[in-house]
């Protein structure tokens, strides 16, 4: 890694999987912090201390390093022998994915900065040894070529109601802490969701004005046009899958403050349009997505941020059939999952990878026919969930052990945590 490492580092390679599955807690109290009454009154006489470089790289590669190749689904009797195409990348992540579909990119903020980390479709990072096992130094190194510094400082959203909730105005985002924020591409999710609900016979139907999708009896030789799931349905299960992969994200983090003896907690207590910029206040842009607003809509939607995140969907593409093709030359085209000459963890990737059937015209006119629907009976796509979504975060900072002795009993805190000052600075 090309830096002389702690002994807090060996520990925190040597630390068990159960220790940490049993000793996670949501561990709030840091040094710098202030609880200013009630039964848990306290000032920490301590000068908050930030995370340093490499620790700051080890809970962001936990959130969301390269775990080399992914296996992918091999099958559907469907379209047997094809091999299952629903993937949106070929590589894999700290965390699971619906299908593979990997529509999500990792920011984070502290002291000095907003970053982003755009791994999605990036490489294996490493190849596993004949155990199975991989290098975290192999995993760590790239990544810090994949991160991006958007802004100088903090993001700027304050630490108070309305934009944090009341319980978090304390501990959040403060000085010395280090927030990561997934954001996901729910507009790119219910689109590989349509093309998979294609793949299998399946079509989509608007519950919400009570009719089929006009015109789409012509693609009925492609699907049943009795096999439909409701639009509601489709942006409910799209948003729950994305939910998991932003939340299994931040647990994976979670996880590894335990072995690293970091304080902090996963949580949902921020504003999520405000977080994304569309808070209404130009003084709070957050992380500055563009959005729009809409008197028929409940809620301002998020569509990307430029050059950094852009959803597949209008304004980031002409119109859903361009979102469409977009979607296919990620997985078809150069270092794509379907791609013959992208690697992969098997004896011949090629076969396997060219082995997957790339979406016909009359199939992504289908899909494109479906999204633009969406898009122009509610004027967005997804029609009634947000383009761009996050909702899980994951603070990391160094806890003020003197807190917890005056408050609680022994075994608050875990070793790795009351040695972590001696064992990593």
């Amino acid at each position: 890694m090309g830096m002389e490492l702690p002994k807090g580092f060996e520990k925190m390679m040597d630390f068990s999987l159960v220790d940490a599955l049993l000793g996670r807690r949501s561990r709030r109290f840091f040094m710098g912090a202030e609880i200013p009454d009630g039964v848990f009154t306290y000032k920490s006489k301590y000068e908050p201390v930030p995370l340093s470089e490499l620790e700051k790289l080890l809970v962001v590669t936990a959130c969301a390093g390269s775990t080399s190749w992914h296996h992918m689904i091999y099958r559907a009797a469907r379209y047997a022998p094809h091999l299952s195409n629903y993937a949106g990348a070929a590589g894999g992540r700290t965390f699971p994915s619906a299908a593979g579909f990997h529509t999500s990119m990792t920011f984070f903020t502290d002291d000095e900065g907003v970053y982003v980390l755009d791994n999605r479709d990036a490489p294996a990072a490493a190849e596993r040894d004949a155990n199975g096992h991989l290098d975290l130094n192999a995993v760590i190194n790239p990544l810090k070529n994949q991160v991006k510094k958007l802004q100088g400082g903090r993001v700027k959203l304050p630490c108070e109601v309305p934009y944090v909730e009341a319980h978090n105005t304390w501990v959040v985002n403060k000085p010395g802490t280090l927030l990561v924020i997934p954001v996901g591409d729910l507009s790119q999710h219910v689109l590989l969701a349509i093309c998979y609900m294609l793949q299998n016979g399946m079509l989509i139907t608007d519950d919400i004005n009570k009719r089929p999708i006009p015109g789409i009896e012509k693609y009925s030789h492609l699907a049943n046009l009795q096999s439909v799931w409701p639009i509601t349905f489709l942006e409910q299960w799209s948003m729950a899958e994305l939910t998991a992969e932003l939340s299994t994200s931040c647990y994976a983090g979670a996880l590894m403050l335990q072995a690293m003896g970091l304080g902090g907690w996963m949580f949902d207590g921020i504003d999520p349009f405000s977080m994304l910029g569309a808070s209404g206040n130009p003084d709070v842009p957050g992380l500055g997505f563009r959005f729009d607003t809409n008197n028929s809509w409940p809620y301002p939607n998020p569509t990307g941020l430029k050059g950094v995140m852009e959803g597949y969907c209008p304004p980031h593409h002409t119109n859903m059939r361009a979102a469409v093709d977009a979607i296919c030359d990620r997985k078809f085209g150069k270092g794509g999952p379907f791609h013959a000459d992208t690697p992969g963890p098997w004896k011949d990737s090629a076969k396997v990878r060219g082995a997957a059937e790339v979406h016909p015209e009359e199939f992504r006119e289908c899909v494109a026919m479906q999204a633009q629907y969406i898009y122009d009976t509610f004027g967005k796509f997804p029609g009634t969930v947000p383009s761009i979504f996050t909702i899980t975060y994951l603070q990391a900072h160094h806890l003020d052990l003197e807190f917890y002795d005056k408050f609680y009993k022994s075994g608050s805190y875990l070793k790795t945590h009351a040695e972590h000052m001696e064992n990593w600075h």
